[in-house]
C-alpha cells in the first residue's frame, strides 16, 4: 500500500495489559508492521519512567528505525527521548502549549469518546485522535457503552484523523477502515496475543485489505 494512503497502525504499550516480556513483544509487533509505538504509563515516575520508556524506544527502533514513538501525557519524557510526539488526556496540557514546546513537526493526539471531543480536538490544532470504544476493549473492562464503526462514518471530512481504538481484532479492523477510520489503536489485539509479531501481521493485512 503506498504511503500517502497507508493506514495507521499504533500499538499503545501498558505494562499491566500484556502477557510478554514488553521489550520482545514490541519489536516483535514492529516487525509484523505497527508503524506508531505509544507508551502509556501512569504509575511510574521520574527517572523509572524515563528509564521504562528508553527500553521499549531502543526495542522498537532496533526492529524498524522509521517507528514513530509517542509518549502518553508526558511532554517532558517525549522530548528527553526526543520522540515524534505525544498523547494527550482529558487531564493533560492543551493541545496548543505541547505544541509550543514541541514544534510544529510534532505528532500531537488527543484521546476522545464522542463526536464532539473529535471536533474540539480538531478545532484546537491536534493532528489524530483516538476515538473509543468503537468495540468493547479486549484488554479491559468496558468502561462505556461501544460506540460502534458507524460514528466513524459521520466524521469524515471532519478535518482530523480519526484513529479507531477499542475492540479491535482483525475482523473489526476491517469494518473500522469501511467506516472512514485512518488507522486503529491496539493494546490486547497484539499484547495479549499469543504471538504478538503474528497478529501484528494479522491487523497490518487487514488495515491494506489483504
Amino acid at each position: 500500500m503506498p504511503d500517502a494512503v497507508r493506514k495507521v497502525l499504533a500499538l499503545v504499550v501498558d505494562r499491566h495489559a500484556t502477557r510478554h516480556a514488553l521489550p520482545g513483544a514490541v519489536a516483535a509487533a514492529v516487525r509484523g508492521g505497527v508503524d506508531r509505538v505509544q507508551l502509556r504509563e501512569r504509575e511510574l515516575e521520574g527517572a523509572d519512567w524515563l528509564r521504562w520508556s528508553r527500553e521499549i524506544s531502543r526495542a522498537a527502533h532496533a526492529a524498524s528505525e522509521g517507528v514513530g514513538l509517542i509518549i502518553n501525557r508526558r511532554v517532558d519524557v517525549a522530548m528527553a527521548l526526543a520522540a515524534d510526539g505525544v498523547h494527550l488526556g482529558f487531564d493533560a496540557m492543551a493541545v496548543h502549549d505541547a505544541r509550543a514546546l514541541l514544534g510544529d513537526d510534532a505528532l500531537i493526539g488527543v484521546s476522545t469518546h464522542a463526536i464532539d471531543e473529535v471536533r474540539t480536538a480538531a478545532e484546537a490544532g491536534a493532528d489524530y485522535v483516538h476515538l473509543a470504544p468503537i468495540f468493547d476493549p479486549l484488554s479491559k473492562p468496558a468502561e462505556r457503552p461501544a460506540l460502534g464503526p458507524g460514528v466513524l462514518t459521520s466524521l469524515r471530512g471532519a478535518g482530523i484523523s480519526v484513529l479507531a481504538q477499542g475492540g479491535l481484532d482483525a475482523a473489526h479492523v476491517r469494518a473500522a477502515v469501511a467506516a472512514g477510520a485512518a488507522g486503529v489503536a491496539v493494546t490486547g489485539a497484539i499484547l495479549l496475543a499469543d504471538d504478538p509479531g503474528e497478529a501484528a501481521r494479522a491487523l497490518r493485512a487487514a488495515l491494506d485489505g489483504d
